[in-house]
């Protein structure tokens, strides 16, 4: 079965200084290196919970 998840255009636009280490780590996790940076990713639970968790400093497209 070929089943494809959907995907998540996601770009950081805030700056991860002064956060919490956690909400560093999540953000790195996500594959950020830079502000403005984008990334897409499968839209699992699993990435769902990390971009829910810093969602203030994310901009999320779906596509």
């Amino acid at each position: 079965m070929d089943k494809t998840m959907a995907k998540v255009k996601i770009t950081l636009i805030k700056s991860i200084i002064d956060r919490e280490e956690s909400q560093k780590r999540t953000v790195r996790a996500l594959g950020f290196t830079k502000l403005n940076q984008t990334v897409e990713k499968e839209a699992t639970p699993q990435i769902n919970g990390m971009i829910k968790k810093v969602a203030h400093l994310l901009k999320v497209e779906n596509i």
